[in-house]
């Protein structure tokens, strides 16, 4: 059913990076369903792809089994539903992600506990 509005639907969004310490970035493990949603961190724009890689997702997906095994050259990523290949050496800003973007990633060949998500 659509809607459609009486009057103009314009003001300032409350959620808009100014209001946050660094643009929010929601980031996913594609089949792994240990993590039910992706999670929602603030990523400071000139933080470098790679950085984010190695320095903060361990601290979010590590304690899935099957993190040590990821083979981060045949990972598989998307930004807000399209595949796209991110350079390790730019910047979030540089590789095109900014406040609220969706990067989901996933790692072929493993596909969840006990290969749960086949």
């Amino acid at each position: 059913m659509s809607v459609t509005s009486v009057a103009a639907y314009d003001f300032p969004p409350k959620d808009g990076a100014d209001k946050f310490p660094a643009p929010l970035l929601y980031i996913g493990w594609e089949d792994h369903k240990m993590f039910c949603a992706p999670f929602c961190v603030p990523v400071p724009p000139a933080t470098k792809f790679g950085d984010f890689v190695t320095d903060a997702l361990p601290g979010m997906f590590s304690p899935h089994p099957d993190f040590k095994h990821i083979d981060w050259n045949k990972t598989e990523w998307f930004l807000s539903g399209k595949p796209f290949k991110p350079d390790m050496g730019k910047t979030m800003v540089e590789n095109g992600v900014g406040h609220k973007s969706v990067v989901r990633f996933r790692t072929p060949g493993l596909t969840g506990l006990g290969n749960s998500c086949f």
